[in-house]
């Protein structure tokens, strides 16, 4: 016998009681509020040349919020669209029906790059999540995280041209096409790491991302730090570790009306006092909030070329990370 309506209604009521935490998010967000912004996605689309109409707008945002969600290539999430009756609920189609292809899915987040619009798109996110009552309250922590791309096999010539911001002269088109640039390697807790950097603030009582910005991975991290402050928090406590210290933005704070929370460092052959080992603990059960925020975004391999597709895959990671945080505090 076919199932009827009400058993796959009866499927999907299932799925939710067992923990599937679309309907949720699709409860909790106003999606048509992105439109006005996305639709410049298709300004410069010509009717007139006939072929299939585009996905709508929205539909194709809510994919790449999918996409970001659940950690999935171009491909899988064709697959999954397709397979998944709570991805078709999510986003309004059915399994039968036409869905994004993984073409489709690509060529839509290169055009939200190329209309700059990712940090349009996160700023909504904030408008709602402000309306939702859960304004920037008790200070802010800043902190950076590195996101590693595909190490690069390049010889050390190549490697120091890159570096100088030169392209070897010996690749070929199809060659430059696979090589990303503009990442860079940096050294962590004496090992290497390959990519770029995604610098955040968060309050301190809901944990939401309020700002953020994309730099490479050999970027200090005290590099990135006035941009980030958020000026609309309604406490004007700072946290963040000691790489972001010196006497000079100690001094800036103080003057810009914040107070410093930034942990305190040794100097080479002096180490701390035991009154500042206390006071750097202290600061530290504050600052780890933003680590769950890093932790949430644990798979953070991003698989792009060049620097402008890593910040829109990036700022998808830190969108997605708030829209999480609304769905948690109003779903």
């Amino acid at each position: 016998m076919q199932p009827g309506f009400f058993d796959h209604q009866g499927r999907l009521d299932q799925l939710e009681r067992l923990g599937d935490p679309l309907p949720k998010l699709e409860r909790s967000v106003d999606w048509e509020a992105f439109r006005s912004a996305l639709e410049k996605v298709y300004k410069r689309s010509d009717p007139r040349k006939g072929g299939r109409p585009p996905f709508d707008a929205v539909l194709m945002f809510k994919v790449l919020v999918l996409q970001d969600f659940y950690k999935l290539s171009d491909d899988q999430t064709e697959f999954q669209i397709r397979d998944r009756y709570s991805f078709c609920r999510f986003l309004g189609l059915s399994p039968e029906g036409a869905v994004p292809d993984a073409k489709t899915i690509w060529l839509f987040r290169e055009r939200v790059k190329q209309e700059k619009l990712i940090e349009k798109l996160f700023d909504e996110v904030l408008v709602q999540i402000e309306m939702a009552g859960l304004m920037a309250r008790k200070g802010q922590i800043v902190d950076a995280a590195l996101v590693p791309v595909p190490k690069q096999r390049n010889s050390r010539d190549e490697n120091a041209r890159i570096k100088a911001g030169e392209v070897p002269e010996d690749w070929s088109q199809n060659t430059r096409r696979q090589k990303d640039v503009q990442a860079r390697w940096t050294k962590k807790h004496g090992k290497s790491h390959y990519g770029y950097k995604n610098h955040i603030s968060v309050d301190r009582q809901h944990k939401v991302i309020r700002k953020y910005a994309v730099t490479s991975a050999e970027v200090h991290d005290s590099q990135v730090f006035e941009v980030l402050l958020d000026e609309h928090n309604s406490s004007a406590d700072v946290w963040a570790d000691s790489a972001y210290r010196s006497a000079e933005r100690e001094a800036d704070l103080r003057q810009a009306g914040y107070r410093s929370h930034v942990h305190r460092k040794g100097a080479r052959g002096r180490q701390l006092d035991a009154r500042a080992q206390a006071a750097n603990r202290k600061r530290s059960t504050v600052r780890a909030r933003v680590e769950h925020v890093f932790a949430q975004q644990v798979n953070r391999l991003v698989r792009t070329i060049g620097r402008e597709r890593a910040a829109v895959k990036i700022g998808m990671m830190n969108l997605v990370y708030n829209l999480r945080r609304l769905a948690w505090y109003t779903g």
